[in-house]
């Protein structure tokens, strides 16, 4: 039972970590072209360059799916993102982006990596570092459930 508690006082800490971490994020975005949602959008898609269907960037976004479909719509007619028809399945999206929205993201990155190193970076050491990000890909991991 005592590791009950502590596993439920270290993810306390977790949360509330994330949250105080997220709405500072948050306020920096406010001075940001994106939101923090869209920046989310167009770092996701970054990572996969023949884009992603809408379902499978849904996997990626904490956003039900008719909000990620407004999000995207509204992303694409601002021109940060491209929608096509998926031609393995005319009935999917792919989701894919822009050069607009990669000019975007790589200034949006700029700021937000700054702001990371100085709330994280600049209060942990290197192998604390290096502990979260292995402990976060642990408990990541131990969700997946593929």
């Amino acid at each position: 039972m005592a590791g009950d508690k502590l596993a439920e006082q270290a993810w306390e800490e977790l949360a509330r970590a994330q949250i105080a971490l997220m709405r500072r994020f948050q306020d920096d975005f406010r001075r940001s072209e994106v939101s923090m949602r869209e920046y989310d959008v167009l770092f996701t898609l970054a990572r996969s360059p023949e884009g992603l269907r809408m379902r499978d960037l849904g996997g990626h976004l904490l956003l039900t799916q008719p909000g990620i479909s407004r999000l995207v719509t509204r992303m694409a007619a601002e021109g940060l993102v491209s929608r096509d028809c998926d031609s393995g399945d005319r009935r999917g999206t792919v989701v894919g982006l822009t050069e607009r929205g990669r000019g975007v993201l790589r200034r949006a990155g700029r700021s937000h990596a700054a702001a990371i190193e100085d709330c994280v970076g600049a209060v942990l050491s290197r192998d604390e570092l290096r502990s979260l990000r292995d402990i976060a890909r642990k408990l990541r991991d131990a969700q997946d459930p593929g």
